[in-house]
């Protein structure tokens, strides 16, 4: 079994068409095409969000509860 040739690359299409026809492959493809970018939207914020530094922590809050302090 070798590699796929042009001609067996039409007839793999034709048959794809006939069974599904024109209007779901193009739904299909239409779908795909807006997933591809929102991956890419996704990743572009992403490393622009990791990009930007954490904000800073002003003060620090003990969250032992009263029961617990005791202990230590």
């Amino acid at each position: 079994m070798g590699r796929f040739g042009p001609l067996e690359i039409i007839i793999i299409a034709a048959v794809v068409l006939v069974l599904f026809g024109r209007g779901k492959i193009s739904n299909l493809m239409g779908e795909v095409g807006k997933g591809i970018t929102a991956f890419k939207k996704g990743v572009k914020d992403s490393t622009t969000a990791a990009a930007e530094e954490p904000p800073a922590v002003d003060t620090v809050r003990d969250v032992t509860p009263v029961t617990e302090k005791d202990k230590v």
